[in-house]
């Protein structure tokens, strides 16, 4: 018998253009953000299990996510209730250094969803561990949000740096569907 866990990661003001004074703004965070809304309001409704993750950097000297500021707190849109556990990190991925694993075994979860951001960084860390440790991965790629990159001189859109973290995902570590697929 398969049990499903939500997961979001990291949708944190920080990462939000509108923000006021935002550190690291990503160009498709409020799509993407409007659609994981919608997958937490569909958990919420179900009664699924979910859980909040939110990274908060080690000290001040980070570039974003400083410990105790509202650019590391979860955005309004998908800003957990009463009661919803949220798991703080301070890696990529959700598990390292957290209980997330224990979490979900002790609920019995065999399969997550998964949404949030970074597309390359925490989203795909988190899939990647997900997957090691046995749990079925979907990952919602339009309730993803990635940053533009520059690597050795050439600079990469959002748009290419999350179509090429979702098609290694999708070939080898899980499903990657849209939020109009039948979840």
């Amino acid at each position: 018998m398969t049990k499903s866990a939500l997961i979001l990661i990291d949708l944190q003001n920080d990462y939000f253009p509108d923000f006021p004074e935002p550190k690291m703004a990503l160009p498709n965070t409020n799509p993407a953000t409007d659609n994981a809304a919608a997958l937490l309001a569909d958990a919420r409704a179900k009664g699924a299990p979910l859980f909040h993750i939110r990274h908060v950097m080690a000290s001040d000297a980070a570039p974003f996510f400083h410990p105790g500021t509202e650019g590391a707190d979860t955005h309004p849109k998908v800003a957990p209730l009463d009661g919803e556990p949220i798991i703080g990190k301070t890696r990529p991925s959700a598990f390292y250094g957290t209980d997330l694993e224990a979490r979900l075994r002790d609920q019995g979860i065999t399969d997550v969803t998964l949404c949030g951001a970074m597309s390359q960084m925490c989203v795909n860390g988190t899939a990647r561990a997900a997957s090691g440790m046995g749990f079925n991965v979907t990952v919602v790629e339009d309730a993803c949000a990635a940053a533009n990159v520059a690597y050795n001189g050439v600079d990469v859109l959002a748009e290419q740096v999350h179509a090429a973290i979702m098609a290694p995902l999708s070939s080898s570590f899980g499903s990657v569907v849209a939020t109009s697929d039948d979840l």
